[in-house]
Protein backbone atom coordinates (compact mmCIF):
# COMPACT_ATOMS: atom_id res chain seq x y z
CA UNK A 1 0.00 0.00 0.00
CA UNK A 2 1.35 3.56 -0.72
CA UNK A 3 2.33 6.22 2.15
CA UNK A 4 -0.28 8.17 3.30
CA UNK A 5 1.76 11.58 2.33
CA UNK A 6 -1.55 13.30 2.32
CA UNK A 7 -1.66 13.84 6.49
CA UNK A 8 -5.47 13.09 6.70
CA UNK A 9 -5.09 9.95 8.96
CA UNK A 10 -8.78 9.79 8.52
CA UNK A 11 -8.35 8.21 4.99
CA UNK A 12 -6.03 5.81 3.49
CA UNK A 13 -3.90 5.83 0.27
CA UNK A 14 -5.02 3.21 -2.10
CA UNK A 15 -2.94 4.40 -5.21
CA UNK A 16 -1.11 7.46 -6.71
CA UNK A 17 -0.85 8.45 -10.08
CA UNK A 18 0.99 11.81 -11.38
CA UNK A 19 2.17 13.55 -14.28
CA UNK A 20 4.26 17.17 -14.95
CA UNK A 21 1.47 19.46 -13.42
CA UNK A 22 -0.83 17.04 -11.16
CA UNK A 23 -0.95 14.20 -8.57
CA UNK A 24 -4.01 11.82 -8.56
CA UNK A 25 -4.30 9.74 -5.39
CA UNK A 26 -7.16 6.95 -5.04
CA UNK A 27 -8.07 7.12 -1.46
CA UNK A 28 -11.30 5.96 1.00
CA UNK A 29 -12.24 6.92 4.36
CA UNK A 30 -10.58 4.50 7.27
CA UNK A 31 -13.44 4.26 9.21
CA UNK A 32 -16.42 3.21 7.90
CA UNK A 33 -20.03 4.18 9.95
CA UNK A 34 -21.06 1.93 12.14
CA UNK A 35 -24.23 3.28 12.66
CA UNK A 36 -27.49 4.04 10.17
CA UNK A 37 -27.71 8.19 10.85
CA UNK A 38 -31.55 7.27 10.56
CA UNK A 39 -32.03 5.04 13.31
CA UNK A 40 -29.15 4.14 14.46
CA UNK A 41 -29.01 0.94 14.13
CA UNK A 42 -25.52 -0.84 13.78
CA UNK A 43 -27.17 -3.55 11.01
CA UNK A 44 -25.42 -2.50 7.90
CA UNK A 45 -24.89 -4.08 4.89
CA UNK A 46 -22.91 -2.45 1.53
CA UNK A 47 -24.77 -1.21 -1.21
CA UNK A 48 -22.48 -0.22 -3.48
CA UNK A 49 -19.17 2.45 -4.55
CA UNK A 50 -18.64 5.54 -6.19
CA UNK A 51 -16.21 7.71 -7.07
CA UNK A 52 -15.77 11.14 -5.78
CA UNK A 53 -12.91 13.82 -6.97
CA UNK A 54 -12.33 16.75 -4.41
CA UNK A 55 -9.20 18.99 -4.83
CA UNK A 56 -6.69 19.43 -2.12
CA UNK A 57 -3.93 21.19 -1.35
CA UNK A 58 -1.02 21.60 -3.90
CA UNK A 59 1.96 19.13 -3.15
CA UNK A 60 5.54 19.60 -4.48
CA UNK A 61 4.46 22.65 -6.94
CA UNK A 62 1.20 20.08 -8.89
CA UNK A 63 -2.28 20.41 -8.10
CA UNK A 64 -3.89 17.77 -5.77
CA UNK A 65 -6.77 15.61 -6.84
CA UNK A 66 -8.76 13.21 -4.69
CA UNK A 67 -10.51 10.10 -6.02
CA UNK A 68 -12.51 8.99 -2.73
CA UNK A 69 -13.99 5.88 -2.87
CA UNK A 70 -16.89 6.33 -1.08
CA UNK A 71 -19.30 3.43 0.07
CA UNK A 72 -22.76 3.13 0.21
CA UNK A 73 -24.91 1.21 2.97
CA UNK A 74 -28.23 0.08 3.53
CA UNK A 75 -29.57 0.30 6.89
CA UNK A 76 -31.14 -3.11 7.35
CA UNK A 77 -33.77 -1.80 10.41
CA UNK A 78 -35.32 0.81 8.50
CA UNK A 79 -34.34 -0.29 5.10
CA UNK A 80 -32.90 3.12 3.69
CA UNK A 81 -29.90 3.53 2.15
CA UNK A 82 -26.83 6.42 2.72
CA UNK A 83 -23.46 6.92 1.89
CA UNK A 84 -20.40 7.20 4.30
CA UNK A 85 -19.66 10.86 5.45
CA UNK A 86 -16.27 11.97 3.74
CA UNK A 87 -14.16 14.03 6.93
CA UNK A 88 -12.38 16.59 6.87
CA UNK A 89 -14.55 17.70 3.24
CA UNK A 90 -16.14 21.43 2.62
CA UNK A 91 -19.97 20.83 2.80
CA UNK A 92 -20.76 23.28 0.17
CA UNK A 93 -18.29 22.30 -2.84
CA UNK A 94 -15.62 19.25 -3.57
CA UNK A 95 -12.61 20.49 -1.65
CA UNK A 96 -10.95 19.85 1.24
CA UNK A 97 -11.58 21.97 4.78
CA UNK A 98 -8.14 22.56 4.41
CA UNK A 99 -7.75 23.71 1.00
CA UNK A 100 -10.59 26.23 1.59
CA UNK A 101 -9.02 28.02 4.47
CA UNK A 102 -5.70 28.48 2.82
CA UNK A 103 -7.65 29.89 -0.80
CA UNK A 104 -9.24 31.99 2.04
CA UNK A 105 -6.43 33.33 3.30
CA UNK A 106 -4.44 33.45 0.32
CA UNK A 107 -7.10 35.18 -0.80
CA UNK A 108 -6.22 38.34 1.02
CA UNK A 109 -3.22 38.92 -0.58
CA UNK A 110 -2.97 37.56 -3.95
CA UNK A 111 -5.32 37.56 -6.87
CA UNK A 112 -8.44 35.38 -7.47
CA UNK A 113 -7.21 34.17 -10.93
CA UNK A 114 -3.66 33.08 -9.55
CA UNK A 115 -4.87 31.34 -6.63
CA UNK A 116 -7.33 29.49 -9.24
CA UNK A 117 -4.67 28.72 -11.57
CA UNK A 118 -2.31 26.75 -8.86
CA UNK A 119 -5.04 24.81 -7.12
CA UNK A 120 -7.03 23.85 -10.45
CA UNK A 121 -10.05 25.27 -10.21
CA UNK A 122 -11.94 28.23 -12.01
CA UNK A 123 -11.75 31.80 -10.45
CA UNK A 124 -15.43 31.72 -9.57
CA UNK A 125 -15.02 29.18 -7.13
CA UNK A 126 -12.30 30.99 -5.54
CA UNK A 127 -14.51 34.38 -5.21
CA UNK A 128 -17.14 31.85 -3.32
CA UNK A 129 -14.52 30.81 -1.21
CA UNK A 130 -13.12 33.76 -0.44
CA UNK A 131 -16.80 35.07 0.19
CA UNK A 132 -17.38 32.86 2.80
CA UNK A 133 -14.00 33.63 4.77
CA UNK A 134 -14.89 36.90 4.84
CA UNK A 135 -18.22 36.32 5.93
CA UNK A 136 -16.72 34.05 9.06
CA UNK A 137 -14.01 36.77 9.44
CA UNK A 138 -17.26 39.44 9.71
CA UNK A 139 -18.26 37.33 13.01
CA UNK A 140 -15.35 36.98 14.87
CA UNK A 141 -13.52 39.66 14.26
CA UNK A 142 -14.21 43.18 16.63
CA UNK A 143 -12.40 46.61 15.54
CA UNK A 144 -11.84 48.82 18.92
CA UNK A 145 -14.30 51.75 18.57
CA UNK A 146 -11.90 54.88 17.86
CA UNK A 147 -12.12 57.72 20.48
CA UNK A 148 -11.18 59.81 17.69
CA UNK A 149 -12.63 59.18 14.35
CA UNK A 150 -12.50 60.19 11.02
CA UNK A 151 -15.06 60.06 7.97
CA UNK A 152 -14.10 60.98 3.99
CA UNK A 153 -14.62 58.95 0.85
CA UNK A 154 -12.48 57.53 -1.60
CA UNK A 155 -13.35 57.07 -5.34
CA UNK A 156 -13.59 53.81 -6.15
CA UNK A 157 -16.13 53.47 -9.28
CA UNK A 158 -18.36 55.49 -6.93
CA UNK A 159 -17.77 57.36 -3.69
CA UNK A 160 -16.91 55.04 -0.42
CA UNK A 161 -16.92 55.73 2.62
CA UNK A 162 -14.05 55.45 5.16
CA UNK A 163 -13.77 55.03 8.67
CA UNK A 164 -10.47 55.40 10.60
CA UNK A 165 -9.45 55.39 14.35
CA UNK A 166 -7.29 58.64 14.00
CA UNK A 167 -5.83 58.36 17.28
CA UNK A 168 -4.11 54.52 16.26
CA UNK A 169 -3.71 55.36 13.04
CA UNK A 170 -5.67 52.62 11.38
CA UNK A 171 -8.59 52.37 8.73
CA UNK A 172 -11.76 50.50 10.95
CA UNK A 173 -14.39 50.29 7.81
CA UNK A 174 -14.70 50.39 4.52
CA UNK A 175 -18.26 51.66 3.27
CA UNK A 176 -20.46 50.80 0.15
CA UNK A 177 -21.30 54.55 -0.22
CA UNK A 178 -21.34 57.77 1.32
CA UNK A 179 -25.06 58.21 1.99
CA UNK A 180 -26.52 59.35 5.09
CA UNK A 181 -28.58 56.25 5.47
CA UNK A 182 -25.63 53.91 5.45
CA UNK A 183 -23.33 56.25 7.97
CA UNK A 184 -26.53 55.74 10.04
CA UNK A 185 -26.43 52.65 10.33
CA UNK A 186 -22.26 52.08 10.90
CA UNK A 187 -22.96 53.89 13.77
CA UNK A 188 -26.15 52.83 15.00
CA UNK A 189 -24.41 49.09 15.19
CA UNK A 190 -20.91 50.39 16.47
CA UNK A 191 -20.26 48.85 19.70
CA UNK A 192 -19.31 51.44 22.35
CA UNK A 193 -20.12 54.68 20.08
CA UNK A 194 -21.18 56.37 22.94
CA UNK A 195 -17.33 56.48 23.83
CA UNK A 196 -16.52 58.89 20.31
CA UNK A 197 -15.17 62.31 21.50
CA UNK A 198 -14.02 64.13 18.22
CA UNK A 199 -15.19 63.00 14.30
CA UNK A 200 -13.31 64.61 12.11
CA UNK A 201 -14.66 65.07 8.32
CA UNK A 202 -14.91 66.92 5.68
CA UNK A 203 -17.54 69.33 4.93
CA UNK A 204 -20.42 66.93 3.56
CA UNK A 205 -23.96 67.42 4.76
CA UNK A 206 -24.74 63.60 5.03
CA UNK A 207 -21.76 62.61 7.44
CA UNK A 208 -22.90 65.92 9.87
CA UNK A 209 -26.31 64.54 9.91
CA UNK A 210 -25.78 61.35 10.43
CA UNK A 211 -23.18 62.17 13.19
CA UNK A 212 -25.74 64.51 15.27
CA UNK A 213 -28.70 61.71 14.92
CA UNK A 214 -26.69 58.83 16.82
CA UNK A 215 -23.71 60.13 18.35
CA UNK A 216 -24.82 63.64 19.42
CA UNK A 217 -22.00 64.28 22.65
CA UNK A 218 -18.75 63.82 19.73
CA UNK A 219 -17.87 67.14 18.81
CA UNK A 220 -17.22 67.22 14.92
CA UNK A 221 -14.39 68.74 13.56
CA UNK A 222 -13.99 69.76 9.70
CA UNK A 223 -10.47 68.77 8.83
CA UNK A 224 -8.08 71.76 8.57
CA UNK A 225 -6.65 70.33 5.21
CA UNK A 226 -10.15 70.33 3.76
CA UNK A 227 -10.60 74.35 4.61
CA UNK A 228 -7.74 75.44 3.60
CA UNK A 229 -7.96 73.22 -0.18
CA UNK A 230 -10.52 75.83 -0.84
CA UNK A 231 -8.22 78.86 -0.61
CA UNK A 232 -6.39 77.26 -3.09
CA UNK A 233 -9.47 76.64 -5.12
CA UNK A 234 -10.25 80.06 -5.31
CA UNK A 235 -6.39 81.03 -6.21
CA UNK A 236 -6.91 78.70 -9.39
CA UNK A 237 -10.34 80.21 -10.49
CA UNK A 238 -9.13 83.72 -10.75
CA UNK A 239 -5.83 82.46 -12.25
CA UNK A 240 -7.78 80.64 -15.10
CA UNK A 241 -10.12 83.75 -15.36
CA UNK A 242 -6.63 85.72 -16.54
CA UNK A 243 -6.49 83.16 -19.57
CA UNK A 244 -8.55 85.27 -22.08
CA UNK A 245 -6.37 88.23 -21.43
CA UNK A 246 -3.44 86.56 -22.37
CA UNK A 247 -1.11 85.38 -25.42
CA UNK A 248 -0.61 82.26 -25.83
CA UNK A 249 3.08 82.59 -24.99
CA UNK A 250 2.18 84.09 -21.79
CA UNK A 251 -1.08 81.08 -21.01
CA UNK A 252 1.88 78.64 -20.99
CA UNK A 253 3.74 80.75 -18.48
CA UNK A 254 1.22 81.33 -16.14
CA UNK A 255 0.23 77.71 -16.47
CA UNK A 256 3.72 76.47 -15.86
CA UNK A 257 3.97 79.23 -12.83
CA UNK A 258 0.52 77.84 -11.03
CA UNK A 259 2.53 75.78 -8.83
CA UNK A 260 4.58 78.87 -7.58
CA UNK A 261 1.59 80.58 -7.41
CA UNK A 262 -0.08 77.85 -4.52
CA UNK A 263 3.26 77.55 -2.36
CA UNK A 264 3.05 79.36 0.78
CA UNK A 265 4.78 82.62 0.82
CA UNK A 266 7.94 81.39 3.21
CA UNK A 267 8.46 78.22 0.94
CA UNK A 268 9.76 80.20 -1.66
CA UNK A 269 13.39 80.31 -3.21
CA UNK A 270 14.76 83.25 -4.87
CA UNK A 271 13.48 82.08 -8.36
CA UNK A 272 10.59 80.95 -7.19
CA UNK A 273 9.63 84.81 -5.18
CA UNK A 274 10.91 86.68 -8.59
CA UNK A 275 8.32 84.66 -10.78
CA UNK A 276 5.57 85.43 -8.01
CA UNK A 277 6.74 89.02 -7.91
CA UNK A 278 5.95 89.19 -12.22
CA UNK A 279 2.99 87.87 -12.32
CA UNK A 280 1.31 89.98 -8.92
CA UNK A 281 2.73 93.18 -10.33
CA UNK A 282 1.39 92.67 -13.73
CA UNK A 283 -1.70 91.14 -13.03
CA UNK A 284 -2.99 92.74 -9.58
CA UNK A 285 -5.65 90.80 -9.43
CA UNK A 286 -4.16 87.73 -9.29
CA UNK A 287 -1.74 89.54 -6.13
CA UNK A 288 -4.93 90.27 -4.36
CA UNK A 289 -5.60 86.53 -5.05
CA UNK A 290 -2.78 85.33 -3.49
CA UNK A 291 -2.69 87.68 -0.54
CA UNK A 292 -6.09 86.53 0.37
CA UNK A 293 -4.72 82.66 -0.12
CA UNK A 294 -1.97 83.45 2.63
CA UNK A 295 -4.10 85.61 5.13
CA UNK A 296 -6.23 82.82 4.98
CA UNK A 297 -4.15 79.98 5.35
CA UNK A 298 -2.94 82.64 8.33
CA UNK A 299 -6.07 82.16 10.23
CA UNK A 300 -5.28 78.78 11.27
CA UNK A 301 -2.29 80.31 13.30
CA UNK A 302 -5.39 81.51 15.81
CA UNK A 303 -5.18 80.02 19.64
CA UNK A 304 -8.68 80.08 20.00
CA UNK A 305 -12.21 79.81 18.35
CA UNK A 306 -12.94 83.10 18.90
CA UNK A 307 -9.64 84.28 17.90
CA UNK A 308 -10.32 82.66 14.53
CA UNK A 309 -13.59 83.85 14.10
CA UNK A 310 -11.85 87.19 14.39
CA UNK A 311 -9.42 86.78 11.89
CA UNK A 312 -11.83 85.23 9.43
CA UNK A 313 -14.31 88.15 9.86
CA UNK A 314 -11.72 90.65 9.30
CA UNK A 315 -10.35 88.46 5.81
CA UNK A 316 -13.98 88.81 4.81
CA UNK A 317 -14.16 92.36 4.75
CA UNK A 318 -10.76 92.78 2.85
CA UNK A 319 -11.85 90.78 -0.31
CA UNK A 320 -11.44 93.02 -3.45
CA UNK A 321 -15.80 93.11 -5.33
CA UNK A 322 -13.30 92.13 -8.49
CA UNK A 323 -12.59 89.01 -7.42
CA UNK A 324 -15.28 88.30 -4.86
CA UNK A 325 -17.10 85.64 -6.96
CA UNK A 326 -13.65 83.68 -7.10
CA UNK A 327 -14.11 83.32 -2.59
CA UNK A 328 -17.69 83.31 -2.32
CA UNK A 329 -17.37 79.27 -1.38
CA UNK A 330 -14.95 79.51 1.11
CA UNK A 331 -17.37 82.51 2.90
CA UNK A 332 -20.66 80.42 2.18
CA UNK A 333 -18.55 77.34 3.81
CA UNK A 334 -17.69 79.31 6.66
CA UNK A 335 -20.76 80.39 7.27
CA UNK A 336 -22.86 76.57 7.28
CA UNK A 337 -20.05 75.18 9.14
CA UNK A 338 -18.75 77.75 11.48
CA UNK A 339 -18.79 75.95 14.55
CA UNK A 340 -17.55 71.99 13.35
CA UNK A 341 -14.40 74.54 11.61
CA UNK A 342 -13.94 76.68 14.72
CA UNK A 343 -14.18 73.77 16.65
CA UNK A 344 -10.66 72.66 15.33
CA UNK A 345 -8.69 75.39 17.03
CA UNK A 346 -10.27 73.54 20.47
CA UNK A 347 -9.35 70.05 19.22
CA UNK A 348 -6.83 70.11 16.73
CA UNK A 349 -8.05 66.32 15.20
CA UNK A 350 -7.41 65.99 11.34
CA UNK A 351 -8.29 63.36 9.00
CA UNK A 352 -4.91 63.70 6.87
CA UNK A 353 -4.13 60.27 7.68
CA UNK A 354 -7.60 59.07 6.43
CA UNK A 355 -6.52 61.36 2.83
CA UNK A 356 -3.14 58.90 3.30
CA UNK A 357 -5.69 56.31 3.30
CA UNK A 358 -7.21 57.10 -0.01
CA UNK A 359 -3.78 57.00 -2.12
CA UNK A 360 -3.19 53.67 -0.43
CA UNK A 361 -6.74 52.28 -1.66
CA UNK A 362 -5.98 53.46 -5.27
CA UNK A 363 -2.90 51.54 -5.53
CA UNK A 364 -4.05 48.70 -4.03
CA UNK A 365 -7.01 48.66 -6.84
CA UNK A 366 -4.73 49.32 -9.51
CA UNK A 367 -2.98 46.42 -8.70
CA UNK A 368 -5.80 44.04 -8.16
CA UNK A 369 -7.10 45.03 -11.71
CA UNK A 370 -10.17 45.96 -10.39
CA UNK A 371 -11.32 44.01 -7.19
CA UNK A 372 -14.89 44.18 -6.42
CA UNK A 373 -15.67 46.38 -3.66
CA UNK A 374 -16.29 43.68 -1.06
CA UNK A 375 -12.64 42.15 -1.76
CA UNK A 376 -11.17 45.25 -1.64
CA UNK A 377 -12.54 45.99 1.67
CA UNK A 378 -11.63 42.25 2.70
CA UNK A 379 -7.96 43.14 1.40
CA UNK A 380 -7.51 45.82 3.74
CA UNK A 381 -9.41 45.00 6.88
CA UNK A 382 -8.48 41.58 7.32
CA UNK A 383 -4.90 41.77 6.06
CA UNK A 384 -2.77 39.11 8.36
CA UNK A 385 0.30 41.28 9.96
CA UNK A 386 -1.39 44.37 9.23
CA UNK A 387 -3.51 44.61 12.60
CA UNK A 388 -2.96 46.65 15.40
CA UNK A 389 -2.88 45.36 18.97
CA UNK A 390 -1.31 48.17 20.83
CA UNK A 391 -2.17 51.61 20.81
CA UNK A 392 -0.28 54.56 19.89
CA UNK A 393 0.50 57.32 21.80
CA UNK A 394 -2.03 59.21 22.63
CA UNK A 395 -1.69 62.95 20.36
CA UNK A 396 -1.08 66.47 21.75
CA UNK A 397 -4.12 67.84 22.31
CA UNK A 398 -4.26 71.63 23.18
CA UNK A 399 -5.36 72.29 26.82
CA UNK A 400 -8.36 74.94 26.59
CA UNK A 401 -8.34 77.80 27.79
CA UNK A 402 -10.39 79.41 30.73
CA UNK A 403 -13.66 81.34 29.72
CA UNK A 404 -14.14 84.44 31.20
CA UNK A 405 -17.86 84.58 32.99
CA UNK A 406 -20.39 84.70 30.22
CA UNK A 407 -21.90 88.08 29.60
CA UNK A 408 -24.43 89.32 26.97
CA UNK A 409 -23.13 87.59 23.55
CA UNK A 410 -22.93 90.46 20.67
CA UNK A 411 -24.36 88.46 17.36
CA UNK A 412 -23.27 91.33 15.12
CA UNK A 413 -20.68 91.07 12.36
CA UNK A 414 -21.11 87.09 12.42
CA UNK A 415 -22.21 85.16 9.48
CA UNK A 416 -25.79 85.11 8.96
CA UNK A 417 -26.65 81.66 9.83
CA UNK A 418 -24.75 82.11 12.74
CA UNK A 419 -27.55 83.81 14.97
CA UNK A 420 -29.20 80.74 15.91
CA UNK A 421 -29.79 78.53 18.67
CA UNK A 422 -28.07 75.63 17.50
CA UNK A 423 -24.62 78.08 17.06
CA UNK A 424 -25.20 79.25 20.85
CA UNK A 425 -26.05 75.87 21.94
CA UNK A 426 -22.77 74.89 20.44
CA UNK A 427 -20.33 77.90 21.92
CA UNK A 428 -22.53 76.46 25.25
CA UNK A 429 -20.53 73.59 24.32
CA UNK A 430 -16.77 74.25 24.04
CA UNK A 431 -16.48 75.65 27.69
CA UNK A 432 -13.89 73.41 29.34
CA UNK A 433 -15.49 70.79 31.13
CA UNK A 434 -14.20 69.14 33.96
CA UNK A 435 -11.44 66.53 33.40
CA UNK A 436 -12.97 62.45 34.38
CA UNK A 437 -11.44 60.35 36.69
CA UNK A 438 -8.58 58.47 35.43
CA UNK A 439 -9.41 54.85 34.45
CA UNK A 440 -6.99 52.01 35.88
CA UNK A 441 -4.86 50.32 32.90
CA UNK A 442 -6.59 47.30 31.86
CA UNK A 443 -3.32 45.29 30.65
CA UNK A 444 -4.26 43.50 27.03
CA UNK A 445 -1.80 40.73 27.09
CA UNK A 446 -3.18 37.31 26.30
CA UNK A 447 -0.83 35.55 29.53
CA UNK A 448 -3.50 37.69 32.20
CA UNK A 449 -6.57 36.02 30.39
CA UNK A 450 -7.66 39.66 28.57
CA UNK A 451 -8.07 39.11 25.23
CA UNK A 452 -6.08 41.52 22.73
CA UNK A 453 -7.97 44.51 21.38
CA UNK A 454 -7.81 44.85 17.59
CA UNK A 455 -7.60 48.78 16.18
CA UNK A 456 -7.81 47.60 12.73
CA UNK A 457 -4.95 47.43 9.96
CA UNK A 458 -2.39 49.86 10.39
CA UNK A 459 -1.49 52.06 7.15
CA UNK A 460 2.30 52.14 7.33
CA UNK A 461 2.11 48.42 8.23
CA UNK A 462 0.06 47.88 4.91
CA UNK A 463 2.32 50.55 2.69
CA UNK A 464 5.33 48.20 3.70
CA UNK A 465 3.60 44.56 2.92
CA UNK A 466 2.70 46.19 -0.81
CA UNK A 467 6.23 47.74 -1.12
CA UNK A 468 7.68 44.35 -0.37
CA UNK A 469 4.86 42.39 -2.55
CA UNK A 470 3.10 40.89 0.51
CA UNK A 471 -0.38 42.37 -0.21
Amino acid sequence: MPANILNLPCYKVLGIQENEHDYHIDVEAAEPPTSCPHCQSSNLVGFGRREQMVKDLPMHARRVGLYIDTRRFRCRSCGKTFYEALPEIDEKRLMTKRLAQRIGKQAIKRTFAGIAKEVGCTEFTVRAVFSDYVNELEKTTRFETPKWMGIDEIHLIKPRGVITNIQNNTIVELLPNRNKDTVVRFLHHLEGKERIQYVAMDMWMPYRDAVRAVIPQAEIVVAKFHVVRMANDAMERVRKSLRESLTPKQRRGLMHDRFVLLKHECDLNDKERLNLDGWTKNYPELGEAYRLKEQFFGIYDAESPDDAQAKFIQWQKSIPPEIADAFADIERAWGNWTMPIINYFNHPVTNAYTESLNGLIRVMDRLGRGYSFDALRAKILFAEGARKHKPSRPKFERQERRQPEPGPVMMHGLPGNFKNFEMADSFARMVPKPAPEPKPCIPTSTESGIPEKNYGADISTLIRMIENGEL
